[in-house]
């Protein structure tokens, strides 16, 4: 038999999907609820407690539990890296109307919120390795958080890191004032003459730190999908690397092979 905390959860969970309840609505006080289901307080605050879990209510801090507003949702297709392949050679005007975001999305230019900062870092072990360079060779580490206007969590955490010397021939591509770049990281390669040849991801999922789950909103319970993008040029040289930090609760990755016919 269901526990009273777990049936108070049903009803208000009913209440919610049935938009009774709708999202942005602040729910009756603790003491509101307790009176309505004939129960303590601390029951209350079970059965909120397991709906807070399932992202169905957040508590805002002194003003009380809200329906979860559902975050703008990402579905991230591996038929992007040829989208933005297609439009790296494109006139600024025409590469400025859209981005990856708005492309994973459906939002346009003008509703989001974007900021970038970069800086010089020395390549630790792994990153060199990966790079195929010595260790202590100079990057450019890139940070990256992109955010729908309406709503205060980003995307994705984005790190991404070049070689310095590959691309110093650009001094634009060294100052982050230049960003948003208009044709993202294919057309700043390609200003320096980098066609990317191929794009290997590496996806892998765990719990959050808490300092992703705060700057995510994650509900609690939810995973990230870690995303490691390694980008090859034509000389199969490893020319750019991103480590993507994504939201389990409103990301889907759809990965489409076309086979070659018998």
């Amino acid at each position: 038999m269901a526990k009273a905390y777990e049936r108070i959860a049903d009803g208000i969970r009913e209440s919610i999907r049935a938009g009774q309840l709708k999202p942005g609505e602040r729910l009756p006080s603790e003491t509101a609820l307790a009176e309505t289901y004939r129960r303590s307080v601390p029951t209350i605050r079970e059965a909120l407690r397991l709906l807070r879990d399932e992202g169905l209510i957040e508590k805002q801090h002194g003003r009380g539990n809200f329906v979860r507003k559902p975050r703008t949702a990402v579905l991230r297709t591996n038929a992007r890296h040829q989208w933005e392949k297609g439009r790296a050679r494109e006139p600024e005007p025409l590469r400025a109307k859209t981005g990856a975001t708005e492309h994973d999305t459906g939002l346009q230019v003008n509703d989001l919120v974007f900021h970038a900062s970069y800086r010089e870092i020395k390549a630790d072990k792994g990153l060199a390795e990966a790079f195929g360079v010595s260790e202590g060779e100079v990057l450019v580490e890139r940070t990256y958080r992109t955010r729908y206007a309406a709503e205060q969590a980003p995307f994705a955490l984005v790190t991404s890191y070049l070689v310095r010397d590959m691309v110093a021939e650009n001094p634009d591509l060294l100052d982050a004032g230049n960003e948003p770049w208009p044709g993202g990281t294919q057309n700043q390669l390609f200003t320096v003459g980098i066609e990317l040849d191929r794009i290997e991801e590496h996806v892998t999922a765990r719990p959050p730190t808490p300092e992703e789950a705060e700057e995510l909103e994650l509900p609690p319970g939810t995973a990230v999908l870690l995303l490691r993008k390694t980008s090859y040029d034509t000389d199969d040289r490893v020319v750019e690397l991103s480590d993507i930090t994504l939201p389990g609760d409103r990301t889907e990755m759809l990965f489409t092979t076309p086979l070659e016919r018998w």
